[in-house]
Order: C-alpha cells, then sequence, then structure tokens
C-alpha cells in the first residue's frame, strides 16, 4: 500500500504534474514527472515527499480489471519512490493494454519510463 504522504489526491496536482512535467509512454502505460524544486530547504526542515496518483480509465477494463490494475501500480511505484527527487509528483496513467498484462509487464514498462524521465538514474 502507498503512504498517505505519498499519495496525489487533488485536481491541481494531478493537473500540474500532466501539463507541466515531462512525460515517458510505454505500451501499457505513460508516466508524467514533475521533478520537486531544486532550491535548498530551510535548515531543520524536511523535504516534501514525492508524491504519486494513477489514472485508470475504462478503457482498460472493466472496475475490477481497474482496481486491479491500480493496486498493481501502486505497489510498484512504492518501491520506486526512494529513487525520485523529493517532492516530485508523478502520475502513472494506464493504457488499454495494461488490464491484460501481468505485474512483471507493467514493472517492466514503468522503469523503463522513469529511467527515461530520470536521465537513466532509476532502477
Amino acid at each position: 500500500m502507498l503512504p498517505t504522504e505519498n499519495r496525489l489526491r487533488r485536481r491541481e496536482d494531478f493537473a500540474t504534474a500532466v501539463r507541466r512535467g515531462r512525460r515517458a509512454g510505454r505500451p501499457l502505460l505513460v508516466v508524467h514527472l514533475r521533478s520537486g524544486s531544486p532550491d535548498p530547504h530551510a535548515p531543520g526542515e524536511s523535504a516534501p515527499p514525492t508524491c504519486a496518483g494513477f489514472v485508470v480509465s475504462k478503457a482498460v477494463g472493466g472496475a475490477v480489471v481497474r482496481n486491479q490494475v491500480k493496486r498493481r501500480l501502486r505497489h510498484l511505484i512504492r518501491d520506486r519512490l526512494a529513487a525520485l527527487p523529493p517532492g516530485s509528483l508523478v502520475v502513472v496513467r494506464a493504457l488499454p493494454g495494461a488490464g491484460d498484462a501481468d505485474h512483471q509487464q507493467l514493472a517492466q514498462d514503468l522503469d523503463a519510463a522513469l529511467q527515461r524521465l530520470l536521465g537513466g538514474g532509476a532502477r
């Protein structure tokens, strides 16, 4: 499960990540990444958490399939949050083929997209 502080919930945050962030597309998903601000934080202040959100439309499948895809993506992104810059906003949009894909295929596409966005520095 993705910790509460790492969940993207507000519509404005989703819009910021999609409109102002970088995008990497793969056959099963599209990842939008809005990197955190490069400004150093005040002494004693902790860095803002990296937040992730998911968009899984009805084109992926019925409710059961969509929820299964979201659960898989949440699990995958949780393990990769540490590789992302603090304060980043990540939106993972599942494409129609994601409903038929297994866990390993989703992981490969997610890793490839994150590597492209981070310049080869991700898992």
